[in-house]
């Protein structure tokens, strides 16, 4: 079975916190808070409307601090924050988009390779590797247990990725676009049938 990540849109809205909690509850192991843009009092609201029993499922991609004084379980490095806070002793997660990189960030928790397949959220953001590329990570143990792929995912699409060696999936717009929260479960339950 593939761990399942969540990856926030940059946006925060007013019902956030309950779909979080609904994706925890329905079988997402961790949620990306991704808010480049949010303030840091608007990402300290997010974090205090979810109960403290989540924050260890949460990774912080932005104003990373907060991580520690909420005791968030994860942070996220990436290009924006290249390191994490001093004394930090929680998940460190990274993005990459090279095998190069991945390469490079072994000793990472675990590691995002995008994108796979051409995003649902980002418009003109396509696949950035060959399935020859990735059967070619794999054999050099650049893939397993430790690399995420994001990018396009839907539930279809998860078979594929466990046959390449992807140990996760991080999933974005095709959650995101659920317009009700009946919506939303459905798509965890064909997330499930698809990763039992």
């Amino acid at each position: 079975m593939m761990r399942l990540l969540f990856i926030t849109g940059e946006a925060c809205f007013p019902t956030e916190a309950a779909a979080i909690r609904l994706l925890l509850a329905e079988g997402i192991d961790r949620v990306h808070l991704r808010k480049p843009e949010a303030s840091e009092e608007e990402l300290r609201r997010l974090i205090e409307a979810l109960p403290p029993a989540c924050y260890p499922q949460l990774s912080l991609h932005d104003r990373l601090p907060l991580a520690a004084e909420y005791g968030l379980g994860g942070v996220h490095l990436n290009r924006r924050n290249p390191t994490a806070p001093e004394g930090f002793g929680g998940l460190r997660s990274r993005s990459c988009h090279t095998l190069d990189e991945l390469a490079a960030h072994r000793d990472d928790d675990y590691r995002l390779l995008s994108p796979i397949f051409d995003s649902i959220s980002k418009q003109n953001y396509r696949s950035g590797h060959t399935p020859e590329e990735l059967r070619d990570a794999a054999a050099r143990g650049l893939l397993g247990p430790r690399t995420i792929a994001l990018g396009g995912v839907t539930p279809d699409r998860l078979p594929l990725l466990a046959a390449y060696g992807f140990g996760g999936a991080a999933l974005s717009g095709y959650l995101r676009q659920a317009p009700t929260t009946d919506d939303l479960r459905r798509r965890m339950a064909e997330l499930r049938k698809f990763n039992p």
